[in-house]
């Protein structure tokens, strides 16, 4: 373990909360906080410290870590006499996890550094399984010297850390993942959908692209959940955050992403769907049956 043993993490949905357990159990110092106190009971239960406000937060640890929904939540957490700007060291490093626009991403390290201290923008691939089973990946833009500082830390949470480039450029790879894992997963249900309308039994057809040369990790994790809708890793107005995300930078950049507008197009349609609430595949597939009459 290197020298920066105290870690501030905020934003605890599921997988922030994972993140949290994994740098605890690590051997961490780890200090949480949480806009709904009620989610952070748990971890607090299993040791870890609880800040009030971001600003105790950033003021209590080295390194901070964030995990927040959007841009807005972020900016929220920043800002104010309680934000984490009011509180953060000279010289610490905030590595954010979330997966905000690009833009966003990198005029908040330029505060973060005229405040003294570095910003990486840190977002992951997986879902909350990934991480259980040990297999996060994480991407990092920003400073090197920052990234060296806490690439151990990172190597707790996963054990694929890559380092991209300079700030914002982690953020631009995530959306770029996202895009072609969005249009991945709308594919596959669409077939399932055309097959389903065929005759043929969904189980069998799930099955058999489990065994197939399709068959990639995110696939694996969500094919099953046409079969047993028991979890939700994201659902379809998350993902459609990430499709948006790449069609505002491809406005912005003059570049053609026929295959995401089409795809965002149908998670507009999955989200009237009665089963929205579910993993974003069960309601894109669910939306296909309906377009299909199968309901």
């Amino acid at each position: 373990m290197g020298e920066l043993e105290r870690v501030g993490f905020a934003g605890l949905g599921a997988m922030g909360a994972g993140i949290a357990r994994r740098l605890h159990d690590a051997g961490y110092d780890v200090v949480v906080w949480n806009r709904t106190k009620a989610k952070a009971d748990p971890l607090v239960e299993a040791g870890m410290g609880w800040a009030e406000t971001p600003r105790e937060l950033a003021a209590s640890v080295d390194v901070l870590f964030t995990m927040l929904t959007n841009s807005v939540a972020i900016e929220a957490a920043a800002d104010g006499p309680d934000g984490v700007l009011a509180g953060l060291r000279a010289d610490a490093v905030w590595a954010d996890m979330s997966t905000i626009a690009p833009d966003a991403s990198v005029a908040l390290a330029e505060r973060v550094r005229a405040a003294g201290a570095y910003f990486l923008d840190c977002p992951v691939s997986g879902s909350p399984a990934t991480l259980a089973a040990g297999q996060m990946s994480v991407m990092v833009g920003g400073d090197r010297y920052a990234f060296e500082r806490v690439e151990e830390l990172l190597h707790a949470i996963g054990p694929k850390v890559t380092y991209i480039g300079a700030n914002g450029q982690a953020i631009l790879t995530k959306v770029a993942i996202n895009l072609a894992l969005v249009v991945s997963v709308t594919a596959f249900a669409e077939g399932v959908a055309l097959v389903e309308k065929a005759g043929v039994d969904r189980e069998a057809v799930v099955d058999a692209v489990l065994k197939s040369v399709i068959a990639s990790p995110v696939i694996g994790y969500r094919a099953p959940l046409l079969v047993d809708d028991t979890d939700v890793f994201a659902d379809v107005e998350l993902q459609q955050k990430d499709l948006v995300l790449a069609q505002e930078l491809a406005r912005r950049l003059g570049m053609a992403v026929p295959t995401c507008a089409a795809t965002s197009e149908m998670l507009n349609a999955a989200r009237s769907s009665e089963r929205s609430d579910r993993d974003f595949v069960v309601s894109v597939h669910d939306a296909y049956r309906r377009m299909g009459g199968m309901d």
